[in-house]
């Protein structure tokens, strides 16, 4: 578990961002909860612990690096066993969020997680996009699961007017953003650390849409 935990403060330093003792607790908590839970209930494909800590804690918080100083609230679509929602939660205790997860499965692990972890301000809606209602927040955040245009019909509906929509993309990013009519749009390429990959970070304002 040492390994993991330098492994974990190493990848933060090279992010920029700092953390606490009690940050790290979490994350390695998370990690303990993450594989055991995993043998009975398969929640993720990662099994070894660099992988989750690099592949899932480290890319999660890549989300960090464009978030708006000023997002007070969030909502991570398909958050599955927490990404990057969770993460990010972790390292931005003040931020509001909504984990938003279809599976029952998958939504039971995120209330042990969020009671595990003592977190408040974290919420899990154990549903399909399409059927959430009564919700709006600052942010929406996916990693990988959407095209941009899919993810933008899907997750308009809970965000507020000044808000904004945040994936995490491949490199065919550029083929997915090829037709569409956006105004504006932020995009920063971040390499992940540790690993080859390279994930492109997209943030669209919902008033350029």
């Amino acid at each position: 578990m040492q390994e993991a935990a330098d492994l974990l403060k190493n990848g933060l330093c090279i992010l920029g961002l700092p953390y606490s003792r009690d940050q790290i607790e979490a994350f390695l908590r998370y990690l303990t909860e993450l594989k055991k839970w995993n043998r009975a209930y398969n929640l993720t494909g990662l099994k070894s612990d660099e992988d989750i800590v690099i592949k899932h804690f480290l890319d999660s918080l890549l989300f960090l690096k464009v978030l708006p100083s000023d997002i007070r609230s969030a909502a991570d679509i398909g958050s599955g066993a927490g990404f990057p929602g969770l993460p990010m939660k972790i390292m931005r205790p003040e931020l509001t969020m909504v984990l938003i997860e279809p599976s029952q499965k998958k939504a039971l692990f995120l209330d042990h997680m969020r009671r595990t972890l003592g977190l408040t301000g974290l919420e899990i809606i154990n549903s399909r996009i399409e059927d959430v209602k009564g919700l709006l927040v600052s942010a929406v955040l996916t990693r990988a699961l959407f095209s941009v245009k899919e993810f933008i019909d899907k997750a308009g509906k809970i965000l507020k007017h000044d808000g904004v929509y945040l994936l995490s993309k491949g490199p065919k990013v550029e083929e997915e953003l090829r037709g569409l009519r956006i105004r504006n749009m932020v995009g920063e390429a971040i390499q992940l650390p540790f690993h080859k990959s390279t994930r492109h970070l997209v943030m669209i304002r919902k008033a350029d849409v």
